[in-house]
């Protein structure tokens, strides 16, 4: 289904988050920005802040953001709003076909944003068409995100991300 994105397609943003809130605001506005529906793959090491990433996403959304945890032991959580967010933690699953097997392709094609944390480990089983977000340890409270369009069709919402940043 899905692989690494393609160099020449890639349009990109790279931000340094000074603090969790700086994380949640990249967060919450590239929601605002993003086409529906929409997948974001959500990549990096524990505690780099996905999960905090993902609480931007679901305020961007008009959900609760404090309603947002990270699923390891429920793999989906469904958080309604505005827009649908719909919150995925691959970290305990065994392999991808257990991933397919939690009904992906019915969430991919459905309105709203797909976020997928630790995306790395699904690749091959998530769409090419979305957005995949890099977030790197600085120290104990800065991270480096790097925002990616791996299609088209987000290069517009990932360069308007960069413009707010400017």
């Amino acid at each position: 289904m899905g692989k690494a994105c393609d160099p020449p397609l890639m349009t990109e943003a790279v931000f340094v988050s000074l603090g969790e809130q700086d994380t949640r605001m990249l967060g919450r506005e590239l929601a605002r920005l993003l086409p529906d529906p929409a997948v974001v793959a959500l990549m990096g090491t524990l505690g780099s802040g996905k999960t905090r990433f993902v609480q931007g996403l679901a305020e961007g959304c008009g959900c609760d953001p404090r309603s947002v945890t990270s699923p390891t032991f429920v793999l989906v959580q469904e958080y309604p709003g505005r827009r649908p967010l719909y919150h995925f933690d691959v970290y305990r699953l065994k392999d991808a076909n257990e991933f397919i097997g939690l009904g992906t392709e019915e969430y991919f094609a459905r309105s709203g944003i797909c976020a997928i944390e630790w995306a790395d480990r699904v690749v091959d089983c998530i769409p090419p068409e979305r957005v995949d977000v890099f977030l790197e340890i600085r120290d104990s409270e800065s991270r480096t995100v790097r925002v990616v369009a791996c299609h088209p069709r987000y290069a517009a919402s990932v360069r308007a991300l960069r413009l707010q940043d400017s």
